[in-house]
């Protein structure tokens, strides 16, 4: 190691050892402030779109879909299908469900014309409610009410969106139910079938097609729609732990069953628009975070200024007695750096021990979704070494700046 650099070290350490506790102290609090608004603030809305992801990822798509083609009202040949996925051991659970659009209605009893029937258009979910439970946990959704039994028959669950009392809004083109509850009557209407059912739970979540629908108990919407060839609409599944999604999505393809469906990913089938959003909230959080990082490298560089300038004297008879100029700033420099990264593991010991496992069990109650702290380590990592970076800028530049000074004129003060 170079002689200016170990004295520069020593020099730095002599320093931050007789400054002012309290002086050091704050400039370290400034560090760790600086350092959790780089992470917390791009990490919190990040997360807000991401907690939506993550639910609709747990709620109803899976690991893997499968989902009928563009051109096709099912997936057909369904039976192979599900053969297949019992064959493959990567495969840790399925859910098959059948789909169908159609009108739900009350009140019905007591309105004469049909023009005062309280309706909604929606779809219908046909599900094994054991199957859906172990992939999706959709008794969990169930705020009023019982979750389905497989043996259910004539009735329903229905998402609270439909309910005006769960969401209450006025909205060109949408109508909602005003008369329902848990055991009330209403009637559906699906193609040529129209018939009565019972209210048996209301089901609430921030994932649209959990919130937006209607469940029956698969055997019975699939009597209606007359599927008498068990062919579903759409099979989500979870793989077992470790497992890549990508490698069973082409084993799956290569078994055939791409000629009959759609097989996609999560990654796959997350719209476009919503991974806009997430670059785009990232965006916005590194453009604020920027401003914290700005007002820190401000701090550092009074800090240092000051410092320097008060320690002018001693900075010329350091020069004086034969210690150059660049050891004089690497000392500052090293000075710097001690603030950034005692700033940096003070601010890591808080996000990763304290604010993400906090947030991620108690996720911040957005209207459209949990948000969650999104905190990758690569991300930390980066911004770590951009507070660095800066503070390291901030301290050099004054430093510099006084040590140019005429050796003679710093120790005479002039």
């Amino acid at each position: 190691m170079p002689q200016f650099i170990r004295i520069g070290f020593y020099l730095a350490w002599r320093q931050i050892r007789r400054a002012n506790k309290w002086t050091t102290t704050l400039i370290i609090f400034v560090m760790v402030l600086t350092f959790l608004n780089l992470v917390v603030v791009s990490g919190l809305l990040v997360g807000l779109i991401e907690g939506s992801v993550v639910a609709f990822k747990s709620q109803y798509f899976g690991d893997v879909t499968i989902s009928r083609l563009n051109n096709k009202d099912y997936i057909e040949n369904t039976p192979m299908i599900l053969s297949v996925l019992d064959q493959t051991p990567e495969v840790l659970k399925y859910t098959a469900r059948y789909s169908a659009g159609g009108k739900i209605e009350a009140n019905y009893q007591s309105r004469v014309k049909e023009s005062e029937i309280e309706s909604s258009n929606t779809t219908f979910m046909g599900i094994d409610p054991e199957k859906e439970e172990a992939v999706t946990h959709l008794s969990r959704r169930v705020i009023e009410g019982e979750y389905l039994k497989p043996d259910d028959y004539d009735k329903i669950l229905v998402g609270s969106m439909l309910i005006k009392k769960y969401l209450p809004i006025e909205a060109p083109g949408f109508s909602q139910l005003e008369n329902v509850a848990v055991g009330s009557k209403v009637r559906v209407r699906i193609g040529n079938i129209t018939r009565e059912v019972t209210v048996k739970g209301i089901l609430k979540s921030k994932v649209d097609e959990v919130s937006a629908k209607v469940f029956f108990v698969d055997k019975e919407l699939r009597a209606i729609v007359g599927r008498q060839d068990y062919s579903v609409d759409n099979i989500s599944m979870i793989l077992k732990p470790g497992s890549d999604p990508k490698l069973i999505r082409d084993a799956l393809l290569r078994a055939g069953i791409g000629q009959y469906a759609k097989v996609q990913t999560f990654e796959d089938g997350q719209p476009k628009f919503l991974k806009d959003i997430k670059d785009t909230f990232a965006l916005l959080g590194n453009i604020i975070s920027s401003i914290g990082l700005v007002v820190a490298s401000i701090t550092i560089f009074i800090v240092i200024f000051v410092n320097a300038i008060t320690r002018r004297k001693f900075i010329g008879i350091l020069k004086g007695i034969g210690i150059s100029g660049r050891t004089i700033e690497v000392s500052y420099l090293f000075q710097s750096i001690f603030y950034a990264v005692a700033g940096s593991l003070i601010g890591l010991i808080l996000l990763y021990g304290i604010l993400v496992p906090y947030v991620n069990s108690h996720p911040i109650n957005f209207p459209f979704s949990d948000g969650i702290l999104v905190a990758t380590p690569i991300g930390t990592f980066l911004r770590v070494a951009l507070l660095i970076v800066a503070t390291m800028v901030a301290g050099y530049i004054p430093a510099r700046m006084i040590v140019r000074k005429n050796t003679l004129d710093s120790i005479l003060g002039r």
